[in-house]
């Protein structure tokens, strides 16, 4: 164990170290955001980084007994990775700093399982920092609650390592200057209330007053119980309760909010606004830490339209984008995301992100020919990610009716299938196999089915239809002509795109 302290922390854990004439945001009761809150919602579009020593072992987590010698990268460049950040058109960089592992990517005062006692001995932390700042973007930080090698943790007296926590992100709040968000993880291997989530935050905001906090799965159905709210339930104000509290925003990995999604959550009879972010693998496998197999990223078109789901309604969105066993950011998946950046027409700081179209079918009495027991036809325009419409068994031929306003132009179309899915051997990601193989797109007319658009390629996890023309009709429909079992559809929306 380390044993120097430097003079620079010391005098930290003494004074907080506290930034002149600002004042802490800490969350008090509101329906309106706090200015770390709203510095959040501004930022709104942010780049994942996990990279670690699961990085080298094909691993999504690892037990902490990994040795610091399987850590190394033999091209190490995380000036490329916010390089590619910025080119993106991100607007943060939020770095894996200590996942589950323990394994820190700083050479920290506290514990030999570092960089530091590694074979690549660069301060990743410092250096993506440094990048930050040169390309004019926001740093922030994941730091994992769960630590599978500290000693500490495993100790009678939790007080140790609630310490050692504490002085870990002393480090990491005080040597790299500004850090805008602590993304806090691994919270269900103990009881809400032995993190000490009070204390940790208010040590959090000492250091760096307009550093916003949240703890993945942060909201519950019950207080004082472990029931967890998905997202999709999220749409009354004042329903649910805090499970970690004090956060700034909601978290839940990699779980998708409601389109109409709310902001007021309650604890101990008081009502806080809090935003949410989302997290997304670029990768079409979901894998966070970077693999040998080189796998495809997501389809531009899913991405897109993840991009204006995930960051509509006041909420952020992360993406991430491992650098592989080299230290590199992949040129194929950097291409993709830079590539989306010009899709949308090229994000400007400071400005509006882009946005998507008029959803005109969001909330419509959808119909079907068969519906599976608790998948009705109404769940394809519920506007949830956890929701969908499915087909009766054995019916591979269903048609999914929406009624609209007739009134009402549209020129887009955007369905999320829900696919067939099998886990790697890693047990997170995963491959996704399209049921739905034909299909067409009809419309009421002239009081008949007309087709506007037919496919006998499989759908795709996203497929969007864009129409050389606007239409108008008061019903329309998904005929699937062939599937490999029943089709079943997350979210099919009817848009009107300026």
């Amino acid at each position: 164990m380390k044993t120097a302290i430097t003079l620079l922390l010391l005098l930290a854990l003494v004074t907080g170290c506290r930034p002149t004439g600002q004042t802490p945001t800490e969350l008090v009761p509101a329906t309106q955001p706090n200015a770390a809150q709203q510095a959040l919602m501004e930022r709104q579009y942010g780049m994942f980084i996990h990279f670690g020593v699961n990085t080298f072992t094909n691993h999504e987590w690892s037990d902490g007994t990994t040795p610091a010698s399987a850590y190394h990268p033999t091209q190490l460049d995380c000036d490329q990775w916010v390089r590619v950040a910025h080119d993106a058109g991100f607007r943060y960089v939020l770095l894996i700093t200590k996942h589950h592992d323990g394994f820190c990517l700083w050479d920290s005062q506290y514990t030999d399982y570092d960089v530091a006692s590694s074979p690549v001995k660069t301060d990743v932390v410092a250096e993506v920092a440094k990048a930050c700042q040169k390309y004019g973007l926001d740093f922030a930080i994941y730091y994992s609650l769960w630590d599978r090698h500290e000693p500490s943790y495993k100790d009678k007296d939790f007080n140790k390592y609630i310490h050692y926590m504490e002085n870990q992100l002393t480090e990491l709040l005080t040597h790299y200057g500004p850090v805008h968000e602590v993304w806090f993880d691994g919270g269900w291997d103990k009881q809400p209330e032995e993190w000490q989530l009070p204390r940790i935050y208010s040590h959090i905001k000492r250091l760096q007053p307009q550093c916003a906090v949240g703890v993945n799965h942060t909201i519950v159905l019950e207080e004082g119980k472990r029931q967890f709210t998905l997202p999709d339930l999220m749409t009354e104000d004042n329903k649910y309760y805090f499970q970690y509290f004090p956060s700034d925003f909601r978290l839940w990995d990699p779980k998708i909010a409601h389109k109409l999604d709310k902001k007021q959550y309650l604890h101990e009879g008081k009502s806080y606004y809090l935003p949410f972010e989302h997290t997304i693998c670029l990768s079409k496998a979901w894998n966070w830490f970077q693999k040998d197999r080189q796998v495809p990223v997501r389809d531009l078109d899913e991405l897109e339209e993840l991009f204006y789901w995930c960051t509509d309604n006041g909420n952020t969105l992360v993406v991430n984008i491992p650098p592989d066993q080299t230290g590199r950011i992949r040129e194929n998946e950097a291409n993709a995301i830079i590539t989306l950046n010009q899709r949308l027409g090229g994000i400007r700081k400071g400005k509006p992100l882009p946005r998507n179209g008029k959803f005109i079918s969001m909330i419509q009495p959808a119909t079907a020919t068969s519906e599976a027991p608790e998948h009705a036809a109404a769940a394809a325009t519920d506007g949830g990610m956890q929701t969908y419409w499915a087909a009766e068994k054995n019916d591979t031929t269903a048609t999914l009716v929406i009624p609209l306003n007739e009134e009402e132009a549209f020129n887009k179309i955007t369905i999320f299938e829900y696919c067939d899915m099998k886990n790697g051997s890693d047990g997170f990601s995963n491959v996704r196999t399209n049921r739905i193989q034909r299909y067409a797109i009809d419309i009421w007319k002239n009081n008949g089915w007309v087709t506007i658009y037919c496919d006998d390629q499989p759908m795709g996890d996203c497929k969007v239809i864009r129409l050389p023309q606007t239409y108008h009709t008061s019903q329309a429909r998904l005929h699937v002509l062939e599937a490999t079992a029943p089709p079943a559809i997350y979210e099919l929306h009817i848009i009107h795109k300026p």
